[in-house]
């Protein structure tokens, strides 16, 4: 099956920066302060060190991301290496929600740094509003987002550069006393210990360095990915560690180690000394655009992850549907929500434990994933491979068991209740899908009737045939044939619905054909003559009283009106009875070799597929299953619309039959784009389903089902399936918001 493919429009200083300004975040301005307290001068040792080994997650994700350039990062290189299963599903989930918390984490961080200047702001307010304007410039496409972030990001390296060379240069700035002078906090009578005192700082430091990967998260939008991912990852990878190791290296030769240490506004303390005046606010501008770019970069990861989980079918289907800026607009709302709403909980610590133990889970299985793939696809092409292969992944798997043996419990405790409530979900899933195809199974096989209603010879053959064919597939299903003469009276003369009057020739013929038609079916056939004033209303008592009716299928009554329909026996079963209720409509119908169904997407045209579907395989006919797509399309929305057709089908038949052609067509209206795929191939059946306009006594089953039951040459045979009043109000609504955010 085709995927939705994501649009490639990224460019490299686009990428360098997402990588580059998604990474430096909130984590330098306060973990400077704490790292030096814990190691001293050392502390700078450790942030070197720590982006030293994040190399090797760097360059395993370059080769995992040329490999593969997909969206999804780790979650798609542990699908390709362990398989679609829990191990892939946990991966995926775990990245999107720990983007997600934080994206919330950071609108959070920016309305506690904006407070600098504006005391008075509400807090929660202010991050709602951060993750809001993010998500808008998420829906508009991530060439936009990529240069929200070259802006923001140029803004913060610039400041940081201000800050680098005024602390060297400065008087007040770096001096090499007061950095020697921070050893003296120190007790490092044993080598292990200051081993120790190295590992403590190095897990407190290392998530600092993590943010490049989104570059992988968002492969598949990165243009000429070969050369630009590995380059990417690299370089802002590079300019970090640059960054941090000499802004944490000025800044412990500024500020004397006793009042630095288990400082939170390090940073601050220092540019005081070296810049005084402007260079607080600098830090105050640095620290609200590090937030900013932590938003749009990790809300840029979460919306990604969340696309490819639903595009490989673990998380709901409609989160991959892409808006004409080729972005996954439905996933961007839920994920803007979900990061608006954990946000609004305002509980800082828990998002920092959610997302720092999320990350470590997703950059352990991504990078073990590298020898699985090397083992199981030897002759795979790799753009990029690693340099010292395996090396790289044990130093990598190694940082992140280093970082959890150091973490916080209350961290891994979150991570475990986390990873529980998504094994919950995928099991129940799981067992839902299980079930689903059960009962699909059960109600194939299980005990069914078509109610038929005739009261025309010339259509009752028709009927009877089409009934038998549908019935034919299942154990025990049996046709009802309904016969309704007429008792006609002065009050009902007017709305006998085409009855035939008792003791009439054309009455004994109507009975008749179908003693005659009972003889030659196959299915089991029996029949019911009722007499009756009113047809819909007897056809409707017959549902309720007799009850295991899975479908009322009737005659086209011909002509339609306005007037025609205030009293028309079809409207009034079509619009009253709780069951399925197929309308046929028979013109050439000698044998059915070829079935068109057009599909819209409700749950009438899903009827038609499983209706049409069924009569192929009895008549062996073939089946061209088709969505019809305004000309203003392009090709890359086109093939989007036949990724969700196939989908569709998939849903309804447990799988896409092999013979089936599925395809988009283009046309200036839906009834036109049908009537000309009619005219084109000669189809013998043409299967549609009702759109939502069935209920509004304007027409029988919509306008564009009604035109094209008048113009088509083959026989019609048009569907609605029953839904309670709730779901089909609920069905309303939604394609309304649909309507008016087109």
């Amino acid at each position: 099956m085709s995927k939705r493919r994501l649009r490639r429009q990224l460019n490299l200083l686009q990428v360098v920066m997402l990588g580059t300004a998604g990474t430096i975040a909130a984590e330098i301005f306060v973990l400077t302060g704490h790292a030096a307290g814990i190691a001293g001068p050392y502390a700078v040792l450790a942030i070197l060190l720590g982006g030293l080994l994040s190399y090797s997650v760097a360059l395993n994700y370059c080769e995992l991301a040329t490999t593969f350039p997909e969206t999804g990062g780790a979650m798609t290189y542990v699908r390709e290496a362990f398989g679609n299963n829990i191990l892939s599903f946990l991966v995926g989930s775990m990245d999107c929600i720990s983007s997600a918390f934080y994206a919330a984490l950071s609108a959070m961080g920016f309305a506690y740094s904006l407070q600098v200047f504006f005391p008075s702001l509400p807090l929660i307010p202010v991050a709602l509003a951060a993750v809001a304007v993010f998500t808008v410039l998420n829906l508009f496409g991530v060439s936009l987002v990529g240069n929200i972030q070259i802006i923001l990001g140029g803004t913060l390296l610039l400041i940081f550069g201000v800050f680098i060379v005024t602390g060297f240069a400065n008087p007040g700035g770096f001096r090499w006393e007061t950095f020697i002078a921070s050893r003296q906090i120190l007790d490092l009578q044993h080598p292990l210990a200051f081993i120790g005192l190295m590992l403590m700082t190095i897990a407190l430091t290392y998530n600092a360095y993590v943010g490049f990967e989104v570059i992988a998260d968002d492969a598949e939008e990165v243009s000429n990915p070969n050369r630009n991912i590995p380059r990417a990852i690299l370089i802002s990878l590079t300019v970090c560690m640059v960054v941090y190791t000499l802004v944490s290296l000025i800044t412990l030769g500024v500020v004397p180690i006793r009042e630095l240490a288990g400082s939170s506004t390090a940073l601050t303390d220092a540019i005081k000394r070296f810049l005084p005046g402007i260079g607080v606010i600098l830090m105050a501008v640095a620290g609200i655009i590090a937030t900013l770019t932590s938003i749009n970069s990790a809300m840029l990861s979460a919306t990604r992850e969340a696309f490819t989980l639903s595009r490989d079918g673990t998380w709901p289907r409609s989160l991959s549907r892409l808006s004409p800026w080729r972005t996954p607009f439905i996933a961007i709302i839920m994920v803007g929500l979900v990061s608006a709403l954990i946000a609004a909980i305002g509980l800082v610590e828990f998002l920092s434990f959610i997302s720092s133990a999320g990350y470590l889970f997703v950059l352990f299985f991504g990078s073990v994933s590298l020898i699985i793939l090397r083992k199981k696809f030897p002759d795979l092409a790799r753009p990029f491979k690693v340099p010292l292969y395996p090396l790289t992944v044990w130093m990598a798997a190694a940082a992140c068991v280093l970082i959890i043996a150091f973490s916080n419990p209350r961290a891994l405790l979150f991570l475990a209740g986390v990873l529980v409530l998504f094994s919950i979900y995928y099991f129940v899933s799981k067992a839902l899908k299980r079930t689903k195809t059960l009962n699909r199974s059960y109600l194939e096989s299980r005990s069914s009737r078509i109610l038929v209603p005739v009261a025309n010879p010339k259509t009752a053959e028709g009927l009877v045939r089409i009934g038998s064919i549908i019935v034919e597939r299942s154990k025990d299903a049996s046709i009802c044939v309904f016969a309704c003469t007429s008792v006609f009276t002065e009050k009902s003369n007017g709305k006998n619905g085409g009855l035939l009057p008792m003791d009439n020739p054309q009455t004994n013929g109507l009975i008749n054909k179908i003693v005659q038609l009972a003889r030659k079916s196959g299915a089991a056939l029996y029949t019911k003559i009722h007499s009756t004033h009113d047809l819909a209303q007897s056809i409707l008592d017959e549902i309720h009283v007799e009850g295991k009716v899975d479908l009322v299928l009737m005659g086209w009554p011909g002509k339609l009106s306005k007037a025609s329909l205030a009293h028309n026996v079809v409207n009034e079963v079509l619009i009253s009875a709780k069951t399925n209720v197929a309308v046929f409509q028979q013109k050439q119908f000698k044998q059915i070799k070829n079935i068109l169904v057009p599909v819209g997407g409700g749950p009438h045209s899903r009827l038609a597929i499983q209706m049409a579907y069924e009569i192929a395989q009895m008549e062996r006919a073939r089946l061209h299953i088709l969505r019809t797509c305004p000309s203003t399309c392009s090709p890359e929305e086109l093939q989007d619309q036949k990724s969700i057709l196939e989908e569709i089908v998939e849903d309804e038949l447990g799988y896409i039959p092999l013979g089936v052609k599925i395809d988009v067509a283009v046309a200036d209206s839906l009834s036109a784009g049908i009537l000309q795929n009619v005219a084109a191939t000669h189809y013998d059946l043409l299967v549609i389903g009702a759109s939502d306009e069935w209920d509004s006594r304007r027409y029988l089953f919509g306008k564009v089902d009604d035109q094209v039951v008048e113009q088509a040459p083959c026989s019609v045979l048009m569907v609605r399936r029953y839904e309670p009043v709730i779901m089909h109000w609920f069905h309303h609504q939604v394609k309304k918001v649909a309507e008016n955010n087109h």
